[in-house]
Protein backbone atom coordinates (compact mmCIF):
# COMPACT_ATOMS: atom_id res chain seq x y z
CA UNK A 1 0.00 0.00 0.00
CA UNK A 2 2.59 2.49 0.57
CA UNK A 3 4.49 2.11 -2.75
CA UNK A 4 1.13 2.38 -4.41
CA UNK A 5 -0.14 5.60 -2.18
CA UNK A 6 4.14 7.05 -2.95
CA UNK A 7 3.26 6.19 -7.03
CA UNK A 8 0.18 7.98 -6.80
CA UNK A 9 1.73 11.26 -5.18
CA UNK A 10 4.77 11.12 -7.59
CA UNK A 11 1.95 10.89 -10.57
CA UNK A 12 -0.19 13.64 -9.33
CA UNK A 13 2.74 15.82 -8.48
CA UNK A 14 4.22 16.05 -12.13
CA UNK A 15 0.79 17.17 -13.10
CA UNK A 16 -0.24 19.61 -10.34
CA UNK A 17 -0.06 22.35 -12.96
CA UNK A 18 -3.36 20.85 -14.98
CA UNK A 19 -6.30 21.40 -12.61
CA UNK A 20 -5.49 25.31 -12.45
CA UNK A 21 -4.65 25.51 -16.20
CA UNK A 22 -8.06 23.45 -16.88
CA UNK A 23 -10.47 25.45 -14.74
CA UNK A 24 -9.06 28.98 -15.64
CA UNK A 25 -9.04 27.85 -19.34
CA UNK A 26 -13.04 26.50 -18.90
CA UNK A 27 -14.18 29.03 -16.20
CA UNK A 28 -12.43 31.92 -18.74
CA UNK A 29 -13.52 30.55 -21.59
CA UNK A 30 -17.24 30.76 -20.86
CA UNK A 31 -16.94 34.42 -18.93
CA UNK A 32 -14.93 35.56 -22.06
CA UNK A 33 -17.86 34.58 -24.24
CA UNK A 34 -20.79 35.50 -22.35
CA UNK A 35 -19.45 38.71 -21.80
CA UNK A 36 -18.54 39.32 -25.85
CA UNK A 37 -22.06 38.30 -26.23
CA UNK A 38 -23.34 40.54 -23.75
CA UNK A 39 -21.70 43.76 -25.39
CA UNK A 40 -22.25 42.68 -29.08
CA UNK A 41 -25.79 42.54 -28.27
CA UNK A 42 -26.33 45.47 -25.12
CA UNK A 43 -29.86 46.40 -26.36
CA UNK A 44 -31.10 43.29 -25.38
CA UNK A 45 -28.90 42.64 -22.29
CA UNK A 46 -30.43 46.38 -21.45
CA UNK A 47 -34.27 45.32 -22.23
CA UNK A 48 -33.70 42.01 -20.21
CA UNK A 49 -32.20 43.44 -17.37
CA UNK A 50 -34.94 46.01 -17.85
CA UNK A 51 -37.61 42.85 -17.39
CA UNK A 52 -36.07 41.64 -14.20
CA UNK A 53 -36.52 45.03 -12.39
CA UNK A 54 -32.30 45.31 -12.30
CA UNK A 55 -31.81 49.08 -11.40
CA UNK A 56 -29.82 51.18 -14.05
CA UNK A 57 -29.78 48.53 -16.29
CA UNK A 58 -28.17 51.20 -19.11
CA UNK A 59 -25.28 51.15 -16.83
CA UNK A 60 -25.53 47.39 -15.16
CA UNK A 61 -25.94 46.14 -18.48
CA UNK A 62 -22.01 47.34 -20.09
CA UNK A 63 -21.03 46.89 -16.52
CA UNK A 64 -21.42 43.62 -16.24
CA UNK A 65 -20.84 42.53 -19.70
CA UNK A 66 -17.09 43.85 -19.01
CA UNK A 67 -16.41 42.18 -16.19
CA UNK A 68 -17.42 39.20 -17.59
CA UNK A 69 -15.30 40.06 -20.70
CA UNK A 70 -12.00 41.56 -19.04
CA UNK A 71 -12.22 39.26 -15.69
CA UNK A 72 -12.56 35.99 -17.94
CA UNK A 73 -9.65 37.19 -20.02
CA UNK A 74 -7.45 38.37 -16.87
CA UNK A 75 -8.55 34.18 -15.77
CA UNK A 76 -8.17 32.61 -18.94
CA UNK A 77 -4.21 34.26 -18.81
CA UNK A 78 -3.71 33.72 -15.33
CA UNK A 79 -3.36 37.36 -14.69
CA UNK A 80 -4.61 38.71 -11.21
CA UNK A 81 -6.17 35.50 -11.27
CA UNK A 82 -7.23 35.96 -7.51
CA UNK A 83 -8.71 39.06 -7.97
CA UNK A 84 -10.24 39.07 -11.27
CA UNK A 85 -12.51 35.59 -9.64
CA UNK A 86 -13.75 38.47 -6.66
CA UNK A 87 -16.00 40.24 -9.23
CA UNK A 88 -17.21 37.27 -11.48
CA UNK A 89 -18.60 35.85 -8.20
CA UNK A 90 -20.30 38.52 -7.43
CA UNK A 91 -22.09 38.55 -11.28
CA UNK A 92 -23.05 34.69 -10.56
CA UNK A 93 -24.42 35.46 -7.55
CA UNK A 94 -27.03 38.00 -8.72
CA UNK A 95 -27.89 36.29 -11.56
CA UNK A 96 -28.67 32.86 -8.59
CA UNK A 97 -30.65 35.86 -6.87
CA UNK A 98 -32.55 37.76 -10.02
CA UNK A 99 -33.16 34.74 -12.33
CA UNK A 100 -32.38 31.24 -11.73
CA UNK A 101 -33.36 30.85 -7.47
CA UNK A 102 -36.72 30.66 -8.96
CA UNK A 103 -36.18 27.13 -10.53
CA UNK A 104 -34.68 25.95 -7.68
CA UNK A 105 -37.26 23.34 -6.26
CA UNK A 106 -34.26 21.60 -4.23
CA UNK A 107 -30.82 21.26 -3.09
CA UNK A 108 -29.74 19.32 -5.92
CA UNK A 109 -31.47 21.87 -8.62
CA UNK A 110 -29.48 24.30 -7.04
CA UNK A 111 -26.11 22.16 -6.37
CA UNK A 112 -26.49 21.81 -10.94
CA UNK A 113 -26.98 25.13 -11.60
CA UNK A 114 -23.96 26.23 -13.77
CA UNK A 115 -23.79 29.65 -11.66
CA UNK A 116 -23.12 27.94 -9.24
CA UNK A 117 -20.86 25.43 -10.45
CA UNK A 118 -18.76 28.56 -11.94
CA UNK A 119 -18.62 29.83 -8.48
CA UNK A 120 -17.11 26.72 -7.16
CA UNK A 121 -14.62 26.79 -9.65
CA UNK A 122 -13.48 30.58 -9.26
CA UNK A 123 -13.62 29.75 -5.31
CA UNK A 124 -11.13 27.35 -5.95
CA UNK A 125 -8.72 29.39 -7.95
CA UNK A 126 -8.83 32.34 -5.43
CA UNK A 127 -7.43 29.42 -2.95
CA UNK A 128 -5.00 27.41 -5.03
CA UNK A 129 -4.32 30.47 -7.54
CA UNK A 130 -3.70 30.43 -11.25
CA UNK A 131 -1.13 27.35 -10.89
CA UNK A 132 2.64 26.87 -12.20
CA UNK A 133 1.08 27.90 -15.93
CA UNK A 134 -0.09 31.16 -15.50
CA UNK A 135 1.37 34.86 -15.70
CA UNK A 136 0.71 35.09 -12.09
CA UNK A 137 3.36 32.54 -11.16
CA UNK A 138 5.73 33.76 -13.74
CA UNK A 139 5.65 37.07 -11.72
CA UNK A 140 5.66 35.57 -8.70
CA UNK A 141 8.71 33.86 -9.68
CA UNK A 142 10.46 37.13 -10.85
CA UNK A 143 9.71 39.02 -7.61
CA UNK A 144 10.94 36.04 -5.45
CA UNK A 145 13.87 36.16 -7.47
CA UNK A 146 14.96 39.81 -7.04
CA UNK A 147 14.48 39.60 -3.07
Amino acid sequence: MHKLRVLIHRVTDTVDWLPGLISRLTIGGIFIQTGWGKITHLDKVINFFTSLGIPAPRLQAPFVASVELGCGTLVLLGLATRVASLPLIGTMIVAILTVRIKEVRDYSDFLSMPEYLYIVLLVWLIVKGAGSLSIDRILADRCENKS
